[in-house]
């Protein structure tokens, strides 16, 4: 579990089935969210209602980046710092700057 490889500058993660099928099945719900916001768009929907939609899309985003993030602190972050590999940090750093903006 959690074993990463570079491969052609890009670095990949296996994830275990559990954590793959969690991720991705709010991934689904996700989409189906944004697949019905685009509905209510072309329903002509009232406003507020499409805002309410879009916030919980927001929210479900913001969860989804949660548990990966605590995924990845679980398992590359702390593994590479075991291994020596402090440039990991830095990464962290920069990722966790980008997902505040």
């Amino acid at each position: 579990m959690g074993e990463e490889r570079e491969c052609c500058l890009h670095k990949t993660k296996e994830r275990s089935e559990t954590e793959y099928k969690d991720l991705i099945h709010r991934l689904n719900r996700i989409e189906g969210q944004v697949r019905g916001i685009r509905g209510m768009v072309e329903r002509d929907a009232y406003c507020t209602d499409i805002l309410v939609q879009v916030a919980a899309v927001n929210a479900a985003l913001n969860s989804f980046n949660r548990v990966l993030l605590e995924n990845h602190i679980k398992t590359c972050v702390t593994r590479d710092i075991k291994d020596g590999k402090e440039e990991t940090v830095d990464e962290l750093l920069v990722t966790l700057k980008k997902l505040m903006k």
